[in-house]
């Protein structure tokens, strides 16, 4: 049963990403990673700047992917990086103009697109994953 359950978490995570996430994010000229920086400096509210060991801590990568993802999120103008006036030997990292407008086109046909992942669960259903996935989550917190 463990195999079982293991096998089939990872199998959905490939289909998933390869079905819905991957096609989605490429429409925007976007990887998923990407998309997790720009939505996570999002969520952390005006004026959407993180530290970028905040970024990391938070996605829970290596500096070096962090700072792969970064370059390439510069590079189409979607964030910025500036000086941190708190430390003169790190940086701030922002969304730009273009960043704030993409996210907030982008993540309500996120969402849609998930919606239709998980299509086959009725509410009840993808709420009971939800809880047992959580709970299995928080079971294998490190220390």
């Amino acid at each position: 049963l463990p195999m079982e359950v293991v096998s089939r978490l990872g199998k959905a995570t490939r289909l998933i990403t390869r079905d819905y996430l991957n096609p989605f994010f490429k429409k925007y000229g976007l990887q998923q990673g990407e998309f997790d920086v720009i939505a996570t400096l999002r969520r952390s509210g005006h004026p959407y700047t993180l530290a970028p060991t905040q970024l990391f801590e938070a996605l829970m990568i290596s500096s070096g992917g962090m700072t792969n993802r970064l370059d390439r999120l510069e590079n189409a103008g979607l964030i910025e990086r500036a000086p941190n006036p708190e430390d003169r030997r790190g940086t701030l990292v922002s969304l730009t103009a273009k960043g704030i407008e993409l996210t907030g086109e982008i993540v309500p046909l996120h969402v849609e697109n998930e919606s239709r992942a998980l299509s086959t669960l009725d509410q009840s259903e993808q709420q009971q994953l939800n809880e047992l996935l959580a709970k299995l989550l928080e079971g294998m917190k490190e220390e």
